[in-house]
């Protein structure tokens, strides 16, 4: 190839030998996977000398040796993860029959881009939830109304982010990519938690966030494993225990990073030890997040870097039905990065109507706002993600279930609650990572069933039916403490002889 031509990624080419048959025939339209020469070559935003090189005879022909029509390599391709895999799987094939009808080919490129963003997705059916709730609230229908029609909204709204991520990906390489993963994974929950410090409502941050990890640990992993097992009773279900340890490794951190604060905090109330400050508790908790960003940035080296290769899933073969595993990208560059501005935006304006409304709702279902944050927002929130890694957990494909499930509750433990707690420092806000003594033992036993339950490598729907039961007595634990029929929480602290502070569950 010439110096300073740029290749072509992502260019699917025909068994055939002939050079017309390497980007099949041109279409008249300018949308979807089945595109034209032309098209490709504006997607792609090739040079002159790369489109001489893709139409020579000896590209065709070399194409052609390399057999199956697979796709020419490409200079920057996305890393495949777990996430990816699992938003994939909510993804359907586009309808091209009414783009070919366009006569303009502007109009064509634009209704593809929404085409492509709203319509390519099995979620897409659930967006009106986001108009009903902009118009729930400027019109006043209802607080509680807001707020469920929002958490709906927030569904294929996270999805799509994932989507929007991957497509960027795509022109950035693996390494960014990676990093864009790993960082917009869980970007619903990092919008929502900022929000609600920006309110002063930390409750909100530290139950919403610890039922993120009890969910993805105990609700999403155990129902995996339950349905997977029953599909495949006849079959091994085996997955990689490296990652499984690397994972629960790094969530036994940050259990003991929460549980360090509340321990320094019982010891110093039970006059065994004294502190040179009464903030003390807060400071710790500071150093604390800064170690589980440091352990983060490591993991991350670990995944994206020297060992790579353990989490990569497989692909997964076409069932015939119209899903799609997205392995090249259908938008460009500046077309994905304006979109996912608009899918942030919108992400944004929804979390903080749940934040200002869960109050609302609170007293509406007589229910405590720990309750909802816990259990609740969570089981909504991520329902799309849920959702992929049942499908591949269905599929026998549990690599990618657990790097789901886990990676979803390790990059919440050890990304997004110290990053919480900073940016709350930033903020003047005190946040610290005591959750108390019912949260903070639930999330440490969570994580030790999980680790024992996945400790030899193989799996059972007996597994998943016994993290489900764990999952539904804590659930009934905190309804039964929380529950507003019995009094409001001051009341439950004054009766107990606790005093009451704003910042703390």
């Amino acid at each position: 190839m010439p110096a300073g031509a740029a290749p072509a990624p992502h260019t699917r080419t025909r068994s055939s030998g002939s050079p017309s048959a390497a980007l099949g025939p041109p279409l008249p339209y300018w949308g979807g996977a089945a595109v034209g020469a032309e098209e490709q070559r504006w997607r792609i935003g090739m040079d002159s000398a790369a489109v001489a090189l893709l139409d020579s005879p000896a590209s065709a022909s070399s194409s052609a040796a390399n057999g199956n029509a697979k796709e020419m390599p490409a200079r920057h391709l996305a890393h495949r993860t777990a996430h990816n895999m699992s938003s994939s799987s909510l993804r359907k094939k586009s309808d091209l029959a009414l783009l070919r009808k366009v006569p303009c080919a502007t109009l064509r490129r634009l209704l593809d881009n929404f085409q492509e963003v709203l319509l390519a997705t099995k979620l897409a059916l659930l967006f009106p939830a986001v108009l009903l709730a902009l118009a729930a609230r400027i019109f006043q229908v209802g607080q509680e109304w807001v707020f469920v029609l929002s958490l709906i909204g927030l569904v294929p709204l996270s999805e799509r982010l994932s989507f929007l991520t991957e497509q960027v990906a795509f022109y950035t390489g693996p390494t960014v990519g990676g990093l864009l993963n790993a960082t917009f994974g869980n970007v619903t929950e990092v919008i929502i938690a900022i929000f609600a410090l920006y309110e002063g409502n930390v409750v909100v941050v530290k139950c919403s966030l610890l039922g993120s990890v009890l969910s993805n640990l105990l609700l999403v992993l155990g129902t995996s494993l339950f349905l997977g097992g029953l599909a495949n009773l006849g079959t091994e279900q085996l997955y990689d225990r490296m990652q499984v340890d690397v994972s629960t490794g790094l969530l036994i951190l940050g259990v003991l990073c929460h549980s360090l604060p509340l321990m320094l905090r019982y010891a110093v109330s039970s006059g065994e030890h004294a502190v040179s400050s009464w903030d003390s508790e807060l400071e710790l908790s500071r150093a604390c997040s800064i170690v589980m960003l440091l352990a983060y940035v490591a993991y991350l080296f670990f995944q994206l870097k020297t060992h790579r290769q353990l989490f990569e899933p497989q692909e997964v073969e076409d069932d015939g039905d119209d899903s799609v595993s997205q392995d090249e990208a259908v938008l460009g560059f500046s077309s994905a990065m304006i979109w996912l501005g608009v899918m942030t935006l919108m992400t944004a304006v929804l979390s903080e109507f749940v934040v200002s409304t869960i109050e609302a709702a609170s007293k509406s279902w007589e229910l405590s706002v720990s309750f909802i944050s816990i259990i609740l927002i969570p089981i909504v929130g991520n329902a799309a993600e849920h959702a992929g890694a049942v499908i591949f957990a269905f599929k026998n494909k549990l690599d990618i279930t657990l790097g789901v499930s886990l990676g979803s509750a390790t990059q919440i433990s050890m990304f997004v609650v110290p990053l919480s707690v900073l940016v709350a420092w930033i903020m003047g806000v005190p946040m610290d990572l005591d959750f108390n003594l019912l949260e903070t033992g639930s999330l440490f036993l969570a994580v030790l069933v999980t680790a024992f339950t996945l400790q030899d490598g193989s799996s059972h729907y007996l597994k998943g039916l016994l993290l489900l039961f764990c999952y539904i007595v804590i659930a009934v634990c905190f309804f039964v403490l929380r529950q507003r029929g019995n009094g409001s929480n001051d009341d439950v602290h004054h009766q107990l002889g606790v005093a009451s502070k704003p910042w703390r569950i």
